[in-house]
């Protein structure tokens, strides 16, 4: 089995990961793995972005007079 290198790297913006060894041989071909750490936390949490898109609703409240509202639009 051919040596393994192991790196911590930072991704950068785009998703971009560079890796550089002087381990790697030029034009040989090599199986990438990533394995993100999972102390990195999401810049925003899934509960704070729910209800914050367009047409949206931040409470079941909300989703219960937009739905009032649209029934009582509807001709009788």
């Amino acid at each position: 089995m051919a040596p393994m290198v192991k790196q911590k790297v930072t991704v950068q913006p785009g998703g971009i990961v560079h890796v550089q060894s002087s381990e790697l041989v030029p034009g040989s071909t090599a199986d990438v793995i990533i394995i993100p750490d999972t102390g990195v936390r999401p810049s925003r949490t899934l509960s704070s972005v729910i209800g914050s898109a367009a047409g949206g609703f931040a409470s079941p409240a909300e989703v219960e007079a937009f739905i009032r509202r649209e029934r009582d639009a509807w001709p009788t």
